[in-house]
């Protein structure tokens, strides 16, 4: 599916893993509860989107634009997030065990309280 434009479609609950969604226009889609582990979403555009509880355990989501996306309760251990669009993300209880996170833009995104042991940070420090 990769380079497809999937706007405001209804993927609740939907089986995703490993899929390639590389470059997908995925604005303002309902993944809320998905399996989206080693997901490719390089580059993809899910800026609105609802991940609320999906699981992203070891998807890669460099260069993605994340922005205004919910991520609540979303397991996103062990994720690919470099230089990721996380601008005003919704992130509460969500668990960022082992993400990479350098350079992604987490402006205006409270990461505070969040599960982050082993991640690697914006600057590129890594979270103890």
């Amino acid at each position: 599916m990769s380079g497809v434009s999937l706007i405001e479609v209804d993927f609740v609950d939907a089986d995703l893993s490993g899929a390639n969604l590389s470059g997908a226009n995925l604005y303002f889609v309902d993944l809320s509860g998905a399996n989206l582990s080693g997901a490719n979403l390089t580059l993809a555009n899910l800026s609105n989107a609802d991940l609320t509880g999906a699981n992203l355990t070891s998807a890669k989501l460099n260069h993605a634009d994340l922005s205004s996306v919910y991520l609540i309760g979303a397991d996103l251990s062990n994720a690919d997030l470099s230089n990721a669009d996380l601008n005003y993300a919704a992130m509460s209880d969500a668990n960022l065990t082992g993400a990479k996170l350098k350079h992604a833009d987490v402006r205006n995104t409270d990461l505070r309280g969040l599960k982050l042991t082993g991640a690697t940070m914006p600057d590129g420090s890594i979270h103890k």
